[in-house]
């Protein structure tokens, strides 16, 4: 009964993204795109080593998060909903959302990573598997 109250499943349409040399020049071609910064930012979270690292891969995570809620949003996603990680055009913005959630963990940010850790759960409980590896 409770997902009578919920409305319809997100299913973004794919994105059209120019194809540029490395995940930077990709982002950077592509700036509202939540799967160009999601590829960057898990590119830096699995090379960050220094402090200052850490600090790249974060703000490219967060990037990605907002670029993400933008693309929700206009397309008619209003804060809750499925968003289904098997319907590919939603992945960006999933692996984007588990991109922050990383990094908040990787600079010490718990609260945040629970928030972002949550809000895949409410929208594909089995994108938390997937993309966090823990629930």
């Amino acid at each position: 009964m409770h997902e009578e109250l919920l409305p319809p499943p997100t299913l973004l349409p794919a994105e059209q993204l120019v194809d540029a040399s490395g995940a930077v020049a990709t982002a950077l071609a592509n700036p509202a795109s939540p799967l160009a910064w999601a590829a960057l930012a898990e590119e830096r979270l699995d090379a960050a080593a220094t402090e200052e690292e850490k600090a790249i891969a974060y703000a490219f995570a967060r990037t990605g998060y907002h670029r993400s809620l933008d693309r929700l949003r206009g397309n008619g996603w209003r804060g809750r909903g499925l968003v289904p990680f098997d319907h590919e055009p939603n992945q960006g913005v999933l692996r984007a959302i588990a991109a922050l959630a990383r990094a908040s963990r990787l600079i010490g940010d718990e609260a945040e990573y629970e928030r972002c850790a949550q809000l895949l759960k409410d929208s594909d409980p089995r994108s938390v598997e997937k993309l966090l590896g823990d629930a």
